[in-house]
């Protein structure tokens, strides 16, 4: 896993968005954060810098500060709105969507207009937080992947 900016944050990788619109998160990320373990995730919008979306999971996200989320979006906690609405909370938009055991989320066309992605675009990987990670889709960090001279892995 590189780390990309020197002092920067480490990166899993990138994944490509399909032509089926389904997104394969890098393996590490998957594993260490255990993001298939309750079969389901959590998509957040990103920060307006990076774009893109945060992921977690009910198991790093109900125990954690942030918790009220779900406390307060009961419709997120069990699962009683449709894979994939976004529901606003505090600035940020929230979703669910199931996980193959494979890492593999499919988005669907409604969520990649709400989140300004393309067939095709390539997210950055990166470690955020202990509660989840960003697959980001735009500025410095993905600007620097671009110019990285190391490896980085392609999903």
């Amino acid at each position: 896993m590189p780390q990309i900016t020197k002092g920067g944050k480490f990166v899993f990788g990138r994944s490509r968005i399909r032509d089926d619109l389904s997104v394969r998160f890098p393996p590490q990320a998957v594993d260490e954060y255990k993001i298939t373990a309750d079969q389901r995730v959590y998509l957040m919008t990103g920060s307006k810098s990076t774009g893109g979306f945060c992921v977690t999971r009910m198991g790093l996200l109900a125990p954690s500060k942030l918790r009220m989320i779900l406390t307060e979006n009961p419709e997120l906690f069990d699962y009683s709105i449709a894979p994939g609405d976004f529901v606003r909370y505090k600035g940020r938009s929230y979703c669910w969507l199931p996980i193959e055991k494979e890492g593999v989320i499919r988005l669907t066309p409604e969520m990649m207009s709400f989140l300004d992605l393309r067939i095709g675009m390539r997210l950055l990987s990166i470690r955020s937080s202990d509660i989840a990670f960003t697959m980001g889709a735009k500025g410095r960090l993905p600007e620097a992947a671009d110019s990285y001279e190391g490896e980085i892995g392609e999903y």
